[in-house]
């Protein structure tokens, strides 16, 4: 996927869902835990030096997946590049369940998948597609992929 730098750059100094200094280890042999000020901006992890205003790397947080590694740290894996893992270290078990829920839910794919639940449950319930007021409940991106239903809460790969 190509970005544009400067539109990335401006992009990271918006207002972030959440921001705060965390140990982060590259997915290189060899890269080492160094401290990063990490912020969450819409669906993209942004990392920077502490001491500079520019991030120096940006994750876009779909098709990965987010475990933990142990109480006070967490893993980012991309699908299509499982074996590359970003590690980050928290400050407590806290800090680090507040991360891995909100870089959960920062995913398009989630957002998509609790918008066609709640689409469902309310069609369910009232009879009625709340979407077609709007005109896009034919769009694809709005179905149910394969006839089955998603949950909500199934969220552990993006």
């Amino acid at each position: 996927m190509r970005f544009n730098e400067k539109e990335l750059v401006c992009l990271s100094r918006q207002p972030s869902e959440m921001a705060a200094e965390l140990g982060m280890r590259g997915p290189k042999k060899g890269d080492v835990v160094k401290r990063r000020l990490v912020k969450l901006v819409v669906n993209f992890l942004f990392y920077f030096r502490i001491d500079e205003e520019e991030p120096i790397g940006a994750l876009l947080l779909e098709q990965c997946r987010v475990e933990r590694e142990d109480s006070q740290t967490f893993s980012i894996a991309f699908l299509d590049e499982a074996e590359r893992k970003y590690l980050f270290e928290c400050d407590s078990e806290e800090q680090c369940k507040e991360w891995t829920d909100s870089i959960i839910k920062a995913s398009y794919e989630f957002m998509r998948r609790n918008l066609i639940f709640y689409r469902t449950e309310i069609h369910r319930l009232t009879g009625k597609d709340p979407l077609e007021q709007y005109g896009i409940s034919d769009e694809t991106r709005f179905q149910v992929n394969s006839g089955s239903q998603l949950m909500a809460r199934d969220t552990s790969s993006l």
